[in-house]
């Protein structure tokens, strides 16, 4: 493997045309686009399911989630997969793949582990109140011209390009 060059990546012109293909061979083959939520969605309910089936029952949101069947009935688990297996091979073709974690120099490893498991949190919640994930609203929502993802995709850069003046000492 070559070494780590932090200035690497894939030519982005390229990988969006490979994601735009993929998200076509999506919509042709399964009839539905891309996402991610879903199928954590049923993961974190077949692990409740398995450890306090009384929260599900109780639950009309997490009944209709498991009502689907188990996790690997679902064609989004299969995704992510795939999702995984792409990443790991743009980071290995890219001389990128290492374990470590990104921070700025006065960032500490613990609060940057923090701040990135409190925003997936976030995310994660604001995916179930929206009813779909940056990746399905934008990629998928956004092929389908709807007006929602594209009001939530331009809130989400928005609300990023806010967020950077806040934290950007820390990348520095």
């Amino acid at each position: 493997m070559a070494t780590r060059d932090p200035a690497r990546f894939w030519n982005p012109y390229l990988a969006g045309v490979a994601l735009g293909l993929v998200l076509l061979a999506s919509f042709v083959v399964m009839g539905n686009g891309l996402g991610a939520s879903g199928a954590s969605l049923r993961f974190g309910v077949a692990v409740f399911e398995a450890v306090a089936p009384r929260v599900v029952e109780a639950s009309p949101a997490l009944r209709r989630a498991d009502a689907g069947g188990h996790p690997l009935d679902f064609w989004l688990v299969f995704e992510i997969a795939g999702l995984m297996l792409g990443g790991f091979v743009a980071a290995y073709t890219s001389g990128r793949l290492r374990l470590e974690v990104l921070k700025g120099p006065t960032c500490r490893t613990a609060a940057r582990l923090g701040l990135a498991l409190l925003g997936g949190i976030v995310m994660g919640a604001a995916a179930r109140a929206t009813r779909g994930c940056t990746s399905g609203q934008a990629l998928s929502g956004g092929a389908l011209l709807s007006a929602g993802s594209w009001a939530f995709m331009l809130s989400v850069f928005g609300g990023g390009y806010a967020l950077a003046w806040l934290v950007r000492r820390q990348w520095r």
